[in-house]
């Protein structure tokens, strides 16, 4: 048996991170001129602004040096396992289809509700990963901010979850976070992770 040493920066995860930060660095200088941010972004479907295209390129756009630090950081720590796992081209498949599925949700919530405003990042292609992660690898202890003691991530997913939910039902004045994005985002992890695991049994804890 050949044994593989895991990549600790594997490509796809690399080169997401690349992409993310030369958008980031675009918005911020040529934001003025070209007005990126507006036209990456999501807009909801009922809006002038709205653009099909929007519904990949959101997940490239970030709304400030916080927001792209901690999707990236998740995107490094979860998705580079999650590529040795898998390889580069299915991990790739999985983070688009989390991106759009975390579009997908949010416009649909926006369609219903009345709602509207810009959506950008990466956080919910990173819900995704997270939610895959915490299915394959339900036992690992993590340290999570603000809290002193390890957490499985199987209880991590459901926490973060249910307070997205809780959030985006309740909408608290001032929240700009678009919660329906991250849960559909996880839910699309969850879904395809169930899928590929039902056609190869192999268990990864």
């Amino acid at each position: 048996m050949r044994y593989t040493r895991p990549d600790s920066f594997p490509p796809i995860v690399k080169n997401l991170i690349i992409i993310n930060v030369l958008v980031f660095l675009a918005q911020n200088i040529f934001d003025k001129q070209y007005n990126l941010t507006a036209r990456l972004g999501l807009w909801a479907v009922n809006s002038p602004f709205f653009e099909p295209y929007q519904i990949a390129t959101h997940m490239f756009t970030h709304g400030g040096i916080t927001h792209i630090l901690f999707n990236m950081f998740g995107l490094w720590m979860f998705g580079r396992v999650l590529e040795n796992v898998w390889g580069p081209k299915k991990f790739f498949l999985f983070y688009i289809i989390c991106g759009v599925g975390a579009a997908v949700a949010h416009l649909a919530v926006q369609y219903f509700t009345g709602g509207s405003g810009l959506a950008v990042g990466a956080s919910g292609a990173i819900m995704g990963i997270f939610a895959a992660f915490a299915y394959l690898f339900p036992n690992t202890e993590m340290f999570i901010m603000f809290i002193p003691i390890p957490i499985k991530a199987k209880w991590a997913i459901i926490g973060l979850a249910a307070y997205d939910l809780f959030s985006g039902v309740a909408r608290f004045s001032g929240d700009n976070i678009a919660h329906f994005a991250h849960l559909g985002g996880a839910l699309a992890g969850f879904i395809l992770v169930l899928i590929w695991n039902k056609t190869d049994r192999k268990r990864f804890y």
